[in-house]
């Protein structure tokens, strides 16, 4: 035996290296993030840049925030706006800085999910599907001859005639049970109401964050499923994903009925069995609007009629098995109780959350899907 048989094994330690980064990457990273939290606003965001470039001296003489302007333009990042005058209208970001805006919200948010092919929700009831379960049954007259389990069948043909006069019959065959691959309509509900940036605390961000993640998750990931984003305050209306960056939070009341009415006006169009609606809100639903266009308004407390109406909503999407899961950011124990009660009338879901870890949970009751699946 030489002394070279056996050998000691062991780790090498190296000095951590962060993968390298052009300087255009740096600021744009930052940008990136600057951009969503002034609302698509560049000149403010460059403002900021600049501001932070000279505490953390992010720039150096050989690249300047000049230069990376000029290279947002090249890339085609930013745009130069021009009124019907032919006057410059000044800058504006483009819808390839809106998708970098969304993967990048979906990288923070999603980081951990390792990306695999295009995805879609399995349904409970198993038969002719294309999802593999790994069990097993008899064939069955009818069964496409492609289900059929080569290995399991030829094993069966061992065992039941043996190996030296080999032959197989049909009551050998097996059939692998598959899941009916399901698609889902979700739509996801925005409080813009005057609270989400109420007591100096930016709850908007992280909201539109959410929905650009979501977006992105459900666009790139689950092509087949269906993604609408409504904003409620006084009222409510649909918002396109490329308006997403530039939300912002208004002088508004809550008016969660109407939110509501409109969510469940977008899902009786969509054909999908599967339908939900995702709720991200702060505060107490204060703000009816009436048959003659008026606003009922009630700030003080929980309004009795306007809880009974949101309770009558939350009734009325169950019966159209809609089940609605609430994420609720304040954390008000009157609210909290108004909030258990309206998840009760719908038999839904509800959250309790501060803004961490609020997509993470978004992500996490999206991708297990509990609800309704398809009947087999």
């Amino acid at each position: 035996m030489t002394k070279n048989t056996f050998r000691k094994k062991g780790f090498v330690f190296k000095p951590y290296e962060a993968p390298y980064q052009s300087p255009f990457d740096k600021l744009f990273d930052i940008f990136k993030e600057l951009i969503t939290h002034t609302s698509g606003d560049f000149d403010e965001a460059i403002d900021w840049l600049k501001e932070l470039d000279k505490e953390y001296k992010l720039t150096t003489s050989e690249y300047t925030i000049g230069d990376f302007i000029e290279d947002l333009k090249k890339k085609g990042y930013i745009r130069e706006e021009i009124d019907p005058d032919g006057n410059s209208g000044g800058i504006s970001i483009t819808s390839k800085t809106e998708r970098a805006i969304r993967q990048q919200a979906l990288d923070q948010i999603f980081g951990n999910i390792k990306r695999s092919g295009q995805g879609n929700h399995k349904s409970k009831s198993p038969g002719i599907g294309d999802e593999h379960t790994g069990d097993f049954r008899d064939y069955q007259f009818g069964d496409a001859l492609d289900k059929v389990s080569m290995t399991e069948s030829l094993k069966n043909a061992q065992i039941n005639h043996g190996i030296g006069n080999f032959s197989i019959s049909e009551d050998d065959l097996v059939v692998e049970e598959t899941l009916h691959k399901s698609q889902m309509s979700t739509v996801l509900m925005i409080d813009i109401s005057h609270s989400m940036i109420l007591y100096g605390e930016d709850r908007i961000t992280p909201a539109k964050k959410v929905a650009m993640a979501l977006a992105e998750l459900i666009t790139t990931r689950y092509p087949k499923d269906t993604l609408d984003i409504l904003v409620f305050g006084n009222d409510a209306w649909q918002i396109e994903i490329k308006d997403l960056p530039y939300l912002k939070v208004g002088p508004y009341h809550t008016n969660t009925v109407d939110g509501l009415q409109l969510a469940m006006d977008l899902l009786r169009r969509k054909r999908n069995t599967n339908k939900q609606i995702f709720m991200i809100t702060d505060g107490k639903p204060s703000c009816l609007r009436l048959p003659d266009g008026q606003y009922y308004k009630n700030s003080n407390g929980l309004d009795r009629h306007i809880v009974n109406k949101c309770y009558a909503m939350a009734q009325q999407a169950r019966r159209l098995h809609i089940p609605i899961t609430t994420f609720m950011i304040a954390q008000d124990p009157y609210l909290m109780q108004f909030v258990r009660e309206f998840t009760e009338a719908n038999q839904g879901k509800a959250f309790y959350t501060g803004l961490k870890g609020l997509g993470e949970m978004i992500f996490e009751d999206y991708e297990t899907n509990r609800k309704k699946r398809i009947k087999g």
